[in-house]
């Protein structure tokens, strides 16, 4: 069993189904309920980590809250390492606040809360558990992701990057080299100026990225379009699966790169395949309602992509 650490957010999550986005000024009256559920681009990953058949440690921050309180009791039970998550006592645990369109498609506003009070020694703590690979991304501060980033590098740990949230304001010559370095489309606009809504705009996004990012592999998440991969020299484009239907999109993204993860350490740096697997529990994931409630077992995976591909 591959052993990741896990740096990165905690959040809880305020789920909103809405009809449509109000316009500014407006008050919408909508009764497509609200929910309380576990979230964090962090979280939605250890989850599907933890389902997936990793040994998951997820060094995080909590607030001393009851959501921080929940959060850790339902940590445990999915399985996942709980020994490096830290509470801060005065700051809130992260709230995010996820508006769910008809469509599926979700518009997700973030408060870090604990997410912010991550330090450097609360990381080099958690790599004492020994991992196979770190796992990174941005709801935490960019710094202390850097440098979780850069131990990892001096103990030849391979690294994995979420590239979300985006800024263009990130300084990403500070990462050392890492194994997969993987935005979406919104995030390699912001961090290129280039929408990757072609093949070619894929390449001239992922040469772009490449010029800030020592990455062996560029890969862009396309949604429904599937994914882009470009290793310096040689490019492709891995065609997403079709769900049975699209309920909804949230956690979507933190389903592909995870499952991408663990089966590119599993297959030894195939990433073809590892890309292959993350798109099947993504598939998976948004036919499904909510953020971790949603990701698939790993069992799952393998059954979806039995019925579709000699895999």
């Amino acid at each position: 069993m591959k052993k990741i650490l896990l740096v990165g957010s905690a959040n809880m999550d305020l789920s909103m189904n809405i009809c449509r986005v109000p316009e500014p000024g407006e008050t919408l009256l909508d009764d497509g309920g609200i929910a309380y559920t576990p979230g964090g681009k962090g979280a939605n990953s250890a989850v599907a980590f933890a389902k997936l058949g990793a040994d998951c440690v997820f060094c995080t921050k909590l607030g001393a809250d009851a959501h921080g309180q929940k959060l850790f009791n339902y940590y445990k039970e999915c399985g996942i390492n709980t020994s490096c998550i830290k509470v801060d006592p005065e700051a809130p645990t992260g709230l995010a606040v996820v508006m769910k369109e008809a469509d599926g498609a979700n518009r997700i506003i973030v408060y870090p809360g604990a997410n912010k009070t991550l330090t450097r020694e609360n990381v080099l703590d958690a790599f004492f558990t020994e991992p196979d690979a770190l796992y990174i991304g941005f709801e935490i501060p960019f710094d202390i992701a850097v440098a979780a980033a850069k131990i990892a590098s001096v103990k030849n740990i391979p690294i994995f990057v979420d590239a979300a949230p985006a800024s263009k304001d990130y300084p990403l010559e500070m990462l050392p080299p890492v194994e997969v370095f993987s935005p979406n489309e919104s995030e390699t606009l912001e961090y290129t100026g280039i929408y990757p809504d072609t093949t070619e705009n894929c390449l001239k996004a992922a040469l772009a990225l490449s010029n800030r990012v020592k990455a062996k592999y560029i890969v862009i998440k396309l949604g429904s379009r599937g994914s882009f991969v470009f290793d310096g020299k040689h490019l492709d484009v891995i065609p997403a699966y079709r769900p049975d239907a699209v309920v909804d999109t949230t956690a979507a993204g933190d389903t592909f790169t995870a499952g991408l993860t663990l089966e590119y350490l599993r297959s030894y740096g195939n990433i073809k395949n590892a890309m292959r697997y993350g798109s099947a529990a993504a598939a998976i994931a948004v036919s499904r309602k909510g953020a971790g409630s949603s990701i698939p077992s790993e069992d799952e995976v393998i059954e979806f992509l039995r019925k579709r591909i000699n895999f």
